[in-house]
């Protein structure tokens, strides 16, 4: 396989790519633009970027928005309360259904790596058991990763620690962790201990739903930055949306920072459901209840953006695509300026696979031939047209093609623009 005439990022020239065996052969620069053929596909000057990467989502809650009743307060709380009500509902084929459908959909727009949460506050722990068996059967076609997450919190409620241990033990990726739902500031902190125990004796990566909430006192972070600092794991430590540092003062942040810096934990951000869910329990002034996304940037503190819902408890919108929770970032963050624009899809692709620590991912030479097709010919044109993702490639086969749009002018607007 051979494409043509493609804009990379950052990079001015076009290029032609070549493909051999599933890897990157050949990176070339053209002089000039080339005439398509059979044996090419033809980039058309649009760009050609490493896949989008899903960092956080709930594949076992997918798709459940009302069922059996909507969430209408719109809290955190009120989701958590009507998931309890759907748990004794699912069932192997339930899960299998609405987690294949919500992989298409993220599939159509460009994602080929996911990070999903599994609940395994369930005795009879079936989200973890589905979705790790889905990762397996789908590991040729997508790159699938597993989270034990405790969501009624993994030290109040009961068993909770031995079903995390028994979801690791099926095979769940990464250990997870709630501790500002745990019952006591101090169940959370021990339940901290217990996630970094856990990885270290099932060789896991961590991911730990942190400080989701809009209480200032709420600070697990630094608990938890600290835990991996001492224990030499930031770098397989995510800290996923920690929306309390939206109400943390900036003299408690300048300090937090530093130890943000110097444990090397990643983050995540889910700004569409974070506005949606915080500052419920303001009038006014309301609070965006967003981490601070900006600021994390600035501080060279790998930061990067998931959807976390599609049609759930929580979040009763969604439709797959990681572009359209970029933009709300950049809105809601105030990340306007043309040098937040230039470098905008790392947040959705490089810093995402940074945290996921995949391997060969970028578009390099002996790397798997996994890219997309744009819309655009850099970030900032991406980022203002929502560019449609137009190819997606993996190990050298496409998966997922879509024609480009085009649109007739009317005949009255062409006269006035002669």
């Amino acid at each position: 396989m051979q494409i043509i005439n493609a804009r990379l990022r950052q990079r001015p020239e076009l290029f032609s790519i070549h493909i051999d065996q599933g890897q990157f052969s050949k990176i070339d620069i053209q002089q000039d633009t080339l005439a398509a053929s059979e044996e090419t596909i033809d980039a058309a000057g649009n760009l050609v970027c490493a896949p989008f990467v899903e960092p956080h989502i709930h594949l076992d809650a997918a798709l459940t928005a009302g069922e059996p009743e909507w969430n209408q307060s719109g809290t955190l709380f009120e989701g958590i309360e009507r998931w309890s009500q759907r748990k004794p509902m699912l069932n192997e084929a339930d899960i299998r259904r609405r987690a294949l459908s919500t992989i298409e959909l993220l599939v159509q727009n460009g994602v080929q790596a996911i990070r999903t949460h599994a609940d395994t506050t369930d005795p009879t722990l079936i989200g973890v058991r589905t979705l790790c068996a889905l990762r397996d059967e789908l590991k040729d076609k997508i790159d699938l990763q597993v989270v034990a997450f405790p969501q009624d919190g993994m030290l109040s409620y009961p068993n909770g620690v031995k079903l995390m241990e028994e979801a690791l033990e099926i095979g769940a990726d990464v250990v997870g962790g709630i501790p500002h739902f745990e019952y006591t500031r101090e169940l959370g902190e021990k339940s901290v201990k217990l996630i970094i125990e856990l990885a270290k004796k099932y060789d896991r990566l961590i991911d730990v739903h942190c400080d989701e909430i809009d209480d200032p006192n709420s600070r697990f972070l630094e608990f938890l930055a600290c835990e991996a600092l001492f224990h030499d794991m930031g770098s397989k430590v995510t800290a996923s949306h920690t929306t309390a540092m939206h109400s943390y003062d900036n003299a408690y942040c300048s300090k937090l920072f530093r130890l943000l810096k110097n444990s090397g934990i990643n983050f995540i951000s889910c700004p569409t459901e974070s506005i949606h869910l915080q500052g419920r329990f303001d009038t006014y002034p309301k609070r965006r209840g967003v981490t601070r996304v900006k600021e994390l940037r600035a501080a060279d503190i790998n930061v990067c953006l998931g959807q976390d819902s599609i049609f759930d408890p929580w979040y009763s919108l969604g439709n797959g695509k990681l572009l359209r929770t970029l933009d709300f970032a950049m809105h809601i963050c105030q990340m306007m300026g043309y040098q937040d624009y230039a470098r905008a899809l790392d947040m959705i692709t490089d810093n995402s696979a940074k945290t996921l620590c995949l391997k060969g991912y970028g578009i390099e030479v002996g790397n798997p031939a996994n890219f997309i097709l744009l819309e655009g010919h850099d970030d900032y044109s991406v980022l203002r047209k929502q560019g449609e993702v137009l190819l997606s490639v993996r190990h050298g086969n496409i998966i997922m093609e879509r024609a480009l749009s085009r649109v007739l002018t009317p005949s009255w607007v062409a006269q006035i623009t002669a």
